[in-house]
C-alpha cells in the first residue's frame, strides 16, 4: 500500500508551481476564486513535510482573524491526513473519531502552535510583548510588555478628552473623529508628530499635529497602544535595534502574506525588515533556505481608505529582484483558473477590469458552465430599487413552490440602504434578519468585561478604568469622575492611583465616596 501523501496532489499546474517554490521571492497573482487559500495552506504543509522547515521558522500573515483560524484548521487536517497514512496506512477519514481527534491534537501541539499565523496586528502585537521594552522613543515615552490595546472606540474616547480637555477646543468645530482619522493616517504612513508639525499648514493642521503629540503621551501614560501603533512601533523598533532585527530575521525564514494588494506602508516596511534584515531588497542575495511568498491581486484592492496601496504589489518584482537562481522572470505565478463562478460572470468581470490601467494582466478562466445570464435592472430611486429586489424574490418564490427564505441573500453597499429594503420586505410579509448589525466585541456588556480584564493586567489603563468605574451603577457621576481625572493630571499620577487612595476618595468623592470605596 502506498503510504505517501504529497501536498501537490489535486493542485493545478500553476498552484503546484507556487506550492513547490522553496527559496527566494515569489508573487502569486491570484484571481478571485482561484484557490489561493488552498495554495497557501498546501505550501506551508509542503515546506514542513518536504523541505523539513521547522514550523517555528514560518510566519504567515492573513487579512482577518477568521482567515487565520481557517488556515490553522485546514493545515491541521492536511497534516493529520499525512500522519494517518504514515502511522496507520489508511485514509484519515476511515479512522475512529477518537484516533482522528488524537492525531489532530498532536499536529496542533507539535506543529500548528509553533507557526506564527495571524493578522499583521495580532502577530506584531505578539512581537511587541517580547521586545517593546527595547524600544527607544525620541520623546522618552515608554511602554511595558503588559500594555493594553485600545480599539477604535477607546482611541476616540481618549481623543475626545484631549480635544475638550488638554486643547480646550470646541468638538463641533474640531471633530474628534476627523482628528483621529488624521492621526491614524499619519501613523499608517510612518509619520510621527514632529514630522506632522513641520508640514502643518493652517490652524487645523497645526492643532491636529499637537493633538497627535498629546495623544501619544496619553497612550504611554496609560501603557496602551492603538491598532496603528501595533504596526508603527515594530517598524521603529526593528529599524533602530540591530540586535532585535537580527533575532527576528533569523527566526522567520519563510514569510507568507495573503491579500498583499491591501498592505500599507507600515506593513510593507515590516515585511522588508524581516525578510532582508534592513538591507535594500533589490540588493539582498542571501535567499538560501529563505523565502517571501506573497499572494494578491491588484484588481481586488478595496482598502485605499485605510492607507492600503496596491502599487506595493505592483512593485514586488522590482523591489525583490531575481530569485535565488538569478532568474527574474520566475518569481511571478498567476492563478487564473476560477472554481467559483460561471463563465458568464467571469466574461463580464474580465471585460470590466481590463479597463484598469494599473494592473498585472491576467484572464480568469471558468471551470464551470455558462450559467444564467447576468441581469441588470435600472431603477429611478431607492424605493423603486427596493421594490424591484423584493419583486424578484417573490418571482423566485412562486417558481420554486414556497422558497426557503434563508436561501436568499440581499447585498447592499452601505448600511443606510437597508432601511428601504427592510420596509419593502415588511410590506410583503417576507421574514428577514440583518446580519452583523452589531459585532460581538462592540456590545456594551462585552466591552465592559474586557475593560475589567484589562485593568487586572494594566491598572494604568485609565480609559478602561473610566469605562467601568460606574459599571454596574455605584452612584458615581460625571462630575466626580472629572474631579478624579483632574486631580490625577495635576499630581502627575494615574487615575488608578487616585481612586484606590481612601483619603483622596473621602476628599473628592462627596456623596460618591461609598460607591468608590466599594469599587
Amino acid at each position: 500500500m502506498d503510504n505517501q501523501i504529497t501536498f501537490l496532489d489535486g493542485l493545478n499546474k500553476e498552484q503546484s508551481k507556487a506550492v513547490d517554490h522553496y527559496e527566494g521571492p515569489l508573487l502569486v497573482v491570484a484571481g478571485a476564486g482561484s484557490g489561493k487559500t488552498r495554495a497557501l495552506t498546501h505550501r506551508i504543509a509542503h515546506l514542513i513535510s518536504e523541505y523539513k522547515v521547522e514550523p517555528s521558522e514560518i510566519l504567515a500573515v492573513t487579512f482577518t482573524n477568521k482567515a487565520a483560524r481557517e488556515m490553522k484548521d485546514r493545515l491541521e487536517i492536511l497534516l493529520a491526513q499525512k500522519l494517518a497514512k504514515i502511522e496507520f496506512g489508511q485514509p484519515f477519514s476511515t479512522l475512529k473519531i477518537s484516533i482522528q481527534s488524537e492525531l489532530r491534537t498532536r499536529i496542533y501541539r507539535e506543529v500548528i502552535k509553533e507557526i506564527w499565523i495571524g493578522t499583521f496586528h495580532a502577530l506584531f502585537a505578539r512581537l511587541l510583548r517580547f521586545d517593546i521594552e527595547k524600544y527607544v522613543d525620541k520623546e522618552g515615552l515608554k511602554w511595558t510588555r503588559h500594555f493594553s490595546i485600545y480599539d477604535e472606540k477607546d482611541a476616540l474616547s481618549l481623543i475626545k478628552e484631549i480635544v475638550t480637555g488638554d486643547l480646550q477646543l470646541d468638538p463641533k468645530r474640531f471633530e474628534p473623529k476627523k482628528i483621529r482619522w488624521a492621526i491614524s493616517n499619519a501613523k499608517n504612513k510612518g509619520i510621527l508628530p514632529d514630522i506632522l508639525e513641520e508640514s502643518a499648514e493652517g490652524l487645523r493642521s497645526r492643532l491636529t499635529a499637537k493633538a497627535y503629540r498629546v495623544y501619544r503621551k496619553a497612550l504611554a501614560a496609560n501603557n496602551a497602544l492603538d491598532f496603528d501603533d501595533l504596526l508603527l512601533l515594530p517598524v521603529q523598533l526593528l529599524q533602530q535595534s540591530k540586535e532585535t532585527r537580527d533575532y527576528w530575521h533569523k527566526r522567520f525564514k519563510h514569510l507568507l502574506v495573503d491579500e498583499y494588494q491591501d498592505t500599507n506602508w507600515t506593513q510593507y516596511e515590516l515585511i522588508k525588515l524581516l525578510v532582508t534584515n534592513g538591507e535594500p531588497p533589490q540588493s539582498f542575495k542571501a535567499w538560501r533556505g529563505r523565502s517571501v511568498f506573497v499572494v494578491g491581486d491588484a484588481d481586488q484592492s478595496i482598502y485605499s481608505f485605510r492607507a492600503a496601496d496596491f502599487r506595493i504589489l505592483m512593485g514586488f518584482e522590482q523591489d525583490f529582484g531575481a530569485n535565488s537562481k538569478g532568474n527574474y522572470d520566475s518569481n511571478v505565478v498567476k492563478l487564473e483558473e476560477n472554481y467559483r463562478s460561471t463563465s458568464n460572470i467571469l466574461e463580464a468581470a474580465n471585460s470590466l477590469i481590463s479597463n484598469n490601467k494599473e494592473r498585472i494582466d491576467k484572464v480568469l478562466k471558468a471551470t464551470r458552465s455558462s450559467g444564467d445570464l447576468i441581469k441588470l435592472t435600472r431603477c429611478d430611486d431607492e424605493i423603486a430599487e427596493a421594490e424591484a429586489v423584493v419583486h424578484r424574490i417573490r418571482l423566485i418564490d412562486a417558481a420554486n413552490n414556497n422558497l426557503n427564505w434563508s436561501d436568499v441573500a440581499i447585498l447592499y453597499r452601505t448600511n443606510a440602504q437597508s432601511r428601504v429594503i427592510e420596509e419593502s420586505l415588511v410590506r410583503w410579509n417576507i421574514p428577514y434578519i440583518v446580519v452583523g448589525s452589531l459585532r460581538f466585541y462592540d456590545r456594551r456588556e462585552v466591552k465592559d468585561i474586557l475593560a475589567y480584564l484589562k485593568l487586572l493586567i494594566n491598572p494604568s489603563d485609565s480609559v478602561s478604568l473610566l469605562r467601568v468605574l460606574n459599571v454596574p451603577k455605584r452612584g458615581i457621576g460625571k462630575t466626580t469622575i472629572q474631579k478624579f481625572t483632574d486631580a490625577a493630571s495635576q499630581l502627575g499620577v494615574t487615575v488608578w492611583d487616585i481612586v484606590t487612595d481612601p483619603e483622596a476618595i473621602r476628599s473628592l468623592g462627596g456623596r460618591s465616596s461609598k460607591g468608590l470605596l466599594e469599587f
